[in-house]
């Protein structure tokens, strides 16, 4: 059984701070891992690869924009137990965590039926048409049944957070994404006799046990290692208005966020298909970093709440400088080994020289912007445990509409094509992460207890 308490001095030292962080990294790049491996394998079919890599770019980039905006519940539990948590006040959240479980999983069915109806319409928004957008509503239907086990999985995972323990969630990831990658290559490709080869839609299949293994574990952890269970109250816990408040902040700041990678697609898509087959590769690695660099966001995520729940600022603000530290170093070496592997790495992805050519010109400001990415993920994450998701929002709004979007059409009206997007993105980072230094630093770096 997980210790819940804990001195708050030693919440920040290095160990603990690892402790949390790496199975946060471990856990988090499994995610985009299912996406990059779908990438890599449908990339490389013999039929039709180009079309195939941009369906499952576009519906890749649609369902990451859905699944981050409905899942921000799994960072208000998370908040809510860490800060209970530090406040040793556990018992006040027993009857939330069921309710808002029970809240992510009907959500969840609104947002399967509303979205398979329309998927058509949603990815001729993106651009799309043809065989990508046969490719991608088929694909679509199949990933868009994984939202009840997605959601319901990250709800746990908010769980596992909120008591400083990403270990178990590590474990549900890492497995999920090996069943995944063994299922990619046996439905894509087929083994003669046994399985029939399906294409873009057996990637779609091997996500989905992909998903159904990672819900399976998590309950399994929930139920033997958590003080937490399932059973329902008819009361309305105390804790569920505000943490629905808090849901809603982040699902209107990560509405924002997904409404500048949604642009982005639809651009790129408008430029051809080998632009948007490229832009799904980029973006693709861009996310694996991002989840990446995560880690120590989610360290920040649950130590933050903890420390804020004991009125720990001393520890609060050397935290906000060591997980900096150690996400800028990871973005460094992460930005070294692909400099070193620049020629191999799109390789990886596709064959096509076209593809690849668009693919190396742009690369390098996906690299640069990692150390900026670094330290806007950390800030990102201590805000997320401090309940600070009004700030949050407004940050992305602004970064968004006013520094992201103006940047791309700007860039796009001089014909720069996907530097126009990438440039875009960087202005983007640069605004989120000066913001959210300045502001943590005028709040916290000298307040009192």
């Amino acid at each position: 059984m997980l210790n819940m308490v804990s001195k708050p001095e030693n919440s920040v030292s290095f160990g603990n701070i690892n402790k949390i962080a790496i199975p946060a990294i471990i856990a988090g790049i499994a995610e985009p891992l299912i996406s990059l491996t779908d990438i890599a394998i449908i990339g490389n079919v013999e039929e039709n690869s180009i079309e195939a890599l941009a369906a499952a770019g576009i519906v890749g980039s649609f369902l990451s924009a859905i699944i981050w905006i409905v899942a921000q519940t799994k960072t208000a539990i998370s908040a809510t137990v860490s800060q209970h948590l530090g406040a040793n006040r556990l018992h006040a959240v027993k009857t939330l965590i069921p309710q808002t479980i029970l809240f992510n999983f009907l959500f969840s069915l609104v947002i399967y039926a509303t979205t398979a109806i329309f998927a058509e319409a949603i990815f001729s928004a993106y651009n799309a048409d043809g065989l990508i957008l046969q490719y991608s509503e088929s694909y679509y239907k199949i990933r868009a049944l994984g939202y009840p086990l997605t959601l319901v999985t990250f709800a746990i995972f908010g769980v596992f957070r909120g008591l400083q323990n990403t270990f178990w969630a590590m474990k549900c990831s890492l497995t999920g994404a090996v069943v995944n990658i063994v299922l990619d290559y046996i439905l894509v490709y087929g083994i003669d006799g046994l399985v029939p080869a399906m294409h873009l839609e057996g990637a779609a299949y091997a996500s989905l046990a992909a998903q159904a293994t990672m819900l399976i574990m998590a309950l399994w952890f929930y139920f033997r290692k958590t003080p937490f269970h399932l059973k329902l109250s008819l009361k309305i816990n105390p804790q569920m208005k505000p943490l629905l408040l808090m849901a809603a902040n982040l699902f209107i700041r990560t509405a924002a966020l997904n409404f500048a990678i949604y642009l982005a697609n639809a651009y790129a898509t408008d430029y051809g298909k080998n632009y948007i087959a490229a832009q799904s590769i980029l973006m693709n690695i861009w996310l694996f970093f991002s989840f990446f660099i995560d880690g120590y966001a989610n360290a920040g995520n649950a130590i933050g709440g903890k420390l804020l729940g004991a009125r720990d600022y001393k520890n609060l603000w050397e935290l906000s400088k060591k997980i900096s530290k150690y996400a800028v170093l990871i973005a460094l070496i992460l930005m070294g080994i692909c400099f070193a592997l620049y020629d191999q790495i799109g390789l990886l992805f596709n064959k096509e020289a076209s593809v690849l050519a668009l693919f190396s010109s742009v690369f390098w400001i996906v690299l640069i912007m990692q150390p900026v990415n670094a330290i806007a993920f950390m800030f990102d994450g201590i805000f997320k445990g401090l309940g600070e998701a009004k700030y949050l929002r407004n940050v992305l709004l602004v970064s968004t509409f006013l520094g992201f979007t103006p940047a791309l059409l700007l860039a796009d009206h001089f014909g720069l094509k996907l530097y126009a997007i990438w440039i875009a993105f960087f202005v983007w980072m640069l605004i989120r992460s000066s913001a959210l230094v300045i502001y943590f630093r005028r709040k916290y770096l000298h307040k009192e207890v």
